[in-house]
């Protein structure tokens, strides 16, 4: 009885690997379409404005979010309090490199401060890495993946590819971030929320009309 009870929890084990080491995209089948439409949603941030919220484990802050393309093609992303605190400065270049400016102190940690790079890498529509890209699809949606270093971004549309359902920052085997924009006005998203899966780390975005 005992043999057979330890045999039971070693395949339930195994199982239990097995079903954690599957992909969620495994099902997806190759599409054929024109990749490019797939940045008819990226944003136009000229100058933009954002009411913030961010959560980061046990920090919540909030206040404004700017967003501003400079004379040099940069984008520069600017996230202080409504008392002119800044909690970072940073600036996505055009070469493709990131330059942060300034960080306070309780986000100025590697990982902190490359998810942030990772999730505005991934609302800007920028790419990581290899220039890679292809299509994918079920049953009801498209998918316009970018590989990246660890991973893909995946955006994810209706099958007509003309509705933005969300968007994906994956491992090999399934989301750790998902992202929405909507309510497009003049190509810029009137709302933007960031979700991380594997930890507490949320990102809320409200357009300020001015």
């Amino acid at each position: 009885m005992q043999t057979c009870l330890t045999r039971f929890l070693l395949l339930s084990s195994c199982l239990v690997a097995l079903a954690g080491c599957t992909s969620v995209y495994k099902n997806l089948k190759p599409a054929t379409g024109n990749f490019d439409h797939i940045y008819r949603f990226r944003p136009k941030f000229s100058v933009v404005l954002y009411n913030a919220e961010i959560n980061v484990t046990t920090h919540h802050l909030s206040g404004l979010l700017l967003m501003k393309v400079m004379p040099d093609s940069s984008t520069r992303i600017v996230f202080s309090s409504e008392m002119g605190v800044k909690f970072f400065d940073f600036a996505f270049l055009k070469d493709g490199s990131f330059k942060v400016y300034s960080i306070i102190p309780q986000m100025d940690k590697g990982p902190v401060i490359k998810t942030l790079r990772k999730d505005f890498d991934l609302i800007l529509m920028r790419q990581e890495g290899s220039h890679e890209h292809y299509m994918l699809k079920d049953n009801s949606h498209l998918y316009y993946v970018l590989p990246q270093e660890k991973g893909a971004n995946y955006y994810i549309t209706n099958m007509a590819g003309d509705a933005l359902l969300r968007m994906e920052k994956s491992s090999k085997r399934k989301p750790v971030a998902v992202a929405t924009m909507a309510n497009y006005k003049n190509d810029v998203p009137d709302t933007i929320g960031i979700d991380h899966k594997n930890f507490k780390f949320t990102i809320g975005l409200k357009k300020i009309e001015r």
